[in-house]
């Protein structure tokens, strides 16, 4: 009998979040689908574990063949939590995180709890995706996202990725009709311009709300994911975990010899 792939999905927006819904929808007929999620909302905790509290993991439903999980830990605990105890003597064909409520193009890539999930399963040796759609709104739109999931989904499962390798994929807010393509991309250079926003509580005591917006260094570079969604394709970077500047390594090697 054929082997019926195995694909494992979480997210950082937590189990109730339409993203996700969206994403099972998209990865249902590709093959056995388990979801191990966040029990609330995780975003901008990038590659957070969870150390100084016990994980907990709760089966909460299974729906039209598929088991859903939740856990008070992190998009990354979830892909641990999957490999290590849940699926632990079965082998996982894919990962998938999203879909976010959100772009993680450019420097988001840092802080994005959807993208570290991809990223733990690129650790494994794991095939992973991560999507994202540039639609903040908890009401968003994700029929559009669900078409181009599905074709990259179909991609990888035939073509595979290289080892740990996986994909940050970004999908603009438009229709279906108004998407040009798929572009392949590289991340833009860029930087969060931010600002911690101060108010003042019930009792006088003073806090803040973090806010700002990305600055784009490479608005007239065409091979890069910020150019792919402002000009209407979807966005898809190779992503690898080496963070080496290699580069660097050639205009340092004197130091060896002072």
């Amino acid at each position: 009998m054929p082997h019926k792939p195995l694909i494992l999905i979480t997210n950082d927006d937590g189990y109730e979040a339409r993203g996700l819904a969206a994403l099972v929808e998209a990865a249902k007929d590709f093959g056995e689908v388990i979801v191990i999620t966040p029990d609330g909302p995780r975003s901008g905790m990038g590659h957070a574990i969870t150390m100084n509290l016990p994980l907990r993991v709760k089966h909460y439903k299974t729906k039209n063949g598929i088991e859903f999980y939740r856990t008070n830990g992190t998009s990354v605990d979830c892909v641990k939590l999957g490999q290590r105890v849940l699926l632990q003597d079965r082998k996982i064909d894919l990962v998938l995180s999203g879909i976010n409520h959100g772009s993680n193009s450019s420097v988001s890539i840092i802080y994005s709890g959807t993208m570290a999930a991809a990223i733990e399963a690129c650790f494994e040796g794991l095939p992973a995706i991560g999507f994202s759609l540039l639609d903040y709104s908890s009401k968003a739109d994700f029929s559009t996202a669900i078409v181009f999931a599905k074709q990259i989904i179909d991609r990888v499962m035939k073509e595979r990725l290289p080892k740990h390798v996986c994909l940050n994929v970004n999908i603009p807010k438009l229709q279906l009709a108004e998407i040009k393509g798929i572009k392949i991309t590289r991340q833009t250079l860029g930087y969060w311009h931010e600002d911690l926003e101060e108010h003042t509580d019930p009792f006088g005591g003073k806090y803040y709300w973090l806010a700002g917006f990305l600055v784009n260094l490479e608005k007239e570079a065409i091979d890069t994911c910020e150019w792919a969604l402002q000009n209407g394709y979807v966005s898809v970077t190779p992503v690898h975990f080496d963070m080496t500047s290699h580069h660097t390594i050639v205009q340092l090697k004197h130091w060896e010899h002072d």
